[in-house]
This record gives C-alpha cells, sequence and structure tokens, in this order.
C-alpha cells in the first residue's frame, strides 16, 4: 500500500496509507448508486400520487431540488462529514490537507470546483483516473489545486498494537497535566506511536515524547522510556476525560 509522509504543524512527520484508486471508484459508485436509487423511489412516489401528470412547474421544481443535490452533494458531505462522503465513509477513506489537518472550506470548495475536469462529462472520468493513477501522492487535479489527498482510516495496526487500552475505574493517572491536552494532541500522539509500531522510527517518538514535556512542564521518572510516556499520557487522558464525563 502506498504511503505518503505528512509533516503536521507541529513539525511531526506522520506516514499515512493513500487511497488506492480502487477504493476510491467504489466509494464514487455508492454514492452515484445512492442517487439512482433516490431517483427511481421519487419516480415510484410522484406516479403513486400522480405528481407526473401535474402541471409542468412542479415537476421542474422537483428537478432542480434533485440537480442541486447531486451537484453540492460532495461539497456538502465534505464540510459536514469531516472530509467524507457516504462512499467515503463506508469505504473508510477521507480527504485531508497535506499538513495533515482538517482540510478547510476553501480547500473542499477549490477540490469540488475542479470535478469539471477531474470528471468532465463523456470523457469516462478518465483526467481525473489518470492523474490518481500517476501522481506521487495520489491525487486528482481538484485535490493538486487544493492541497488535499484521500488517504485511509482504516486502523494499521491490530487491536494488540494499539497505544492504549481503557484504565480501571480505580487508575490513578501519573501525570495529571495530561488533561491540559485535547483530542486533536491526543490523536496526533496515537499517530506517532502506530507510525513507529510500522516503520520503528524511534526519532518521531523522541521529539513527540519532547514536545510533550515542554508543553505540559513534567519530567517523567528516569525509568519511563519515551514509548511508555506517550502511552501514559494516553491513557491518563483517557481516564480523566471519562471520570469528568462520568460526574
Amino acid at each position: 500500500m502506498q504511503t505518503i509522509r505528512i509533516t503536521t504543524s507541529q513539525n511531526i512527520d506522520i506516514d499515512y496509507e493513500v487511497a488506492g484508486l480502487g477504493e476510491r471508484i467504489v466509494a464514487y459508485l455508492i454514492d452515484m448508486a445512492m442517487f439512482i436509487v433516490i431517483f427511481i423511489a421519487a419516480m415510484i412516489v410522484m406516479s403513486m400520487l400522480n405528481i407526473l401528470n401535474s402541471e409542468g412547474a412542479l415537476i421542474g421544481v422537483l428537478v432542480i431540488i434533485y440537480a442541486s443535490l447531486y451537484v453540492f452533494y460532495d461539497l456538502a458531505c465534505e464540510i459536514a462529514m469531516n472530509g467524507q462522503s457516504v462512499g467515503k465513509r463506508i469505504m473508510k477513506i477521507k480527504v485531508i490537507s497535506l499538513d495533515g489537518a482538517r482540510p478547510r472550506f476553501s480547500q473542499y470548495l477549490l477540490r469540488w470546483l475542479f470535478r469539471i475536469i477531474d470528471f468532465f462529462p463523456g470523457t469516462m472520468h478518465l483526467c481525473g483516473l489518470i492523474s490518481v493513477a500517476v501522481s506521487d501522492k495520489s491525487q486528482r487535479v481538484g485535490d493538486m489545486v487544493a492541497g488535499t489527498t484521500l488517504i485511509r482510516t482504516q486502523a494499521r495496526t491490530k487491536i494488540n498494537n494499539i497505544a492504549f487500552s481503557p484504565s480501571a475505574d480505580d487508575y490513578q493517572p501519573v501525570f495529571a497535566a495530561a488533561a491540559s491536552l485535547n483530542d486533536k494532541d491526543i490523536e496526533l500522539i496515537n499517530e506517532v506511536i502506530n507510525s513507529y509500531i510500522k516503520n520503528r522510527n524511534s526519532v518521531l517518538v523522541f521529539n513527540m515524547a519532547q514536545r510533550i514535556k515542554n508543553l505540559l512542564g513534567i519530567t517523567p521518572p528516569a525509568e519511563m522510556n519515551d514509548m511508555l510516556f506517550l502511552q501514559t499520557i494516553i491513557k491518563d487522558y483517557s481516564h480523566i476525560v471519562a471520570q469528568a464525563d462520568v460526574l
């Protein structure tokens, strides 16, 4: 599986698995199948209600509504569903910015506007397909312009390699300062740990550990290595958040 290395805003390099061309195509077909089902269902309902024999103005309004849903579907879904449409969610792929963050509205908009080039009618979507197949980061033209790409969201590690597991109710956090972190920080730490499990890049773990230590102003015990420190931070944060939700 092809991977790309993205440098986050915290200057941490993370390897992501790029969504394959086949996954993109299947996600697209799922989305298109939804509209076919909606069209058939709408025709059946309108036939039952005798709407098809009504005034042309009403039919025109319904056609405009359907066309608008089709045209703006991807843009609206990706904004509302964090870079995914229904098809992308089923295929476990999503749009991200090349800086590792959630794309901005302007990036989603650019990506959507360039669909006219990638999926120009009558070309069998060849421009988009060829671009994804030959580009280094599996980007279609819209992705290149917007500074985005599609990655796989499915976990890269098995359950026994997950960075942390739920703590017991009587667990005592080692670093109470972990409470000052947020979900995005924890997701990034977990990505670093997963990246280490896959690539054995200890420098990545060291850099992240140093950043967390400096950010929280803490010094772990001498016997605690950087990997254990990061895993403990995640476990402490998860426990603190879980206890806060209970209260």
